[in-house]
């Protein structure tokens, strides 16, 4: 089974998700997928397709990805000026050979080498942020691989209490619902929550009565006393 997923950036939010089999490739799931003109996309090299990359030119959606060993290219422009040590190249490129035809737009390739002194290459089609933004874009990346052990973590879906299709896709469904709930709460309160112990004070607090809103904000306020029962009599 696998999870496809959108994140925004803004609140790091799933934004749109598909579960497939496992045998589904992530390209194909996401290829057929549409995108805000103007918005940016970052994904490893597991989504490398040429003629996606085309299309999403076209779609006027920016991509940051880094680009596959081997690929063909030859240089178009090479002037832009290096202003950070860590920025080793940032040229203007054409694809060639089946890569070349499947995308014919110029893209952009930045060259970048960490505080490790690892050399990695970015492929982008936008011209205008610098490339150290670019580079910044990628890293950003792993905020998904976050997102997923804050999953994992936190709402116990390494193990699964069902086996079949339908008990699996449930559960993790519903991890997905109860994350986005968890977000929306922790951005709308002032306390300044970790999502950890978010959720560990809301399992303390389920059978307590209170105004949620005012209680996210003010967590260590006394609770209110619970509202008196009354019994009504039964009019026979």
């Amino acid at each position: 089974l696998t999870l496809h997923l959108e994140l925004d950036h803004d609140g790091c939010l799933p934004s749109f998700a598909v579960l497939t089999d496992g045998k589904r490739a992530d390209i194909t799931e996401t290829r057929p997928w549409k995108f805000d003109p103007g918005s940016i996309l970052v994904f490893d090299r597991g989504y490398n397709d040429y003629g996606w990359f085309g299309q999403l030119h076209a779609d006027k959606v920016f991509f940051v990805t880094r680009s596959k060993r081997g690929m063909a290219y030859k240089v178009v422009k090479d002037d832009r000026p290096l202003n950070h040590p860590s920025i080793l190249g940032d040229e203007t490129i054409r694809l060639t050979g089946k890569a070349g035809q499947a995308c014919t737009t110029p893209l952009r390739r930045v060259v970048y080498e960490d505080e490790n002194k690892d050399v990695f290459f970015f492929l982008a089609n936008n011209f205008r942020l610098e490339a150290t933004t670019i580079a910044a874009i990628y890293r950003d990346r792993w905020k998904i691989e976050s997102f997923f052990k804050i999953l994992k973590q936190n709402l116990k879906i390494k193990t699964f209490l069902g086996t079949t299709r339908n008990a699996v896709w449930i559960q993790i469904w519903t991890a997905l619902l109860t994350i986005l709930l968890l977000k929306y709460m922790q951005l709308r309160s002032t306390f300044g929550w970790s999502l950890s112990n978010l959720l560990a004070l809301l399992r303390m607090n389920l059978f307590t009565y209170r105004d949620l809103w005012a209680w996210i904000s003010t967590p260590f306020g006394v609770p209110p006393q619970p509202p008196d029962v009354v019994q009504y009599a039964m009019a026979f």
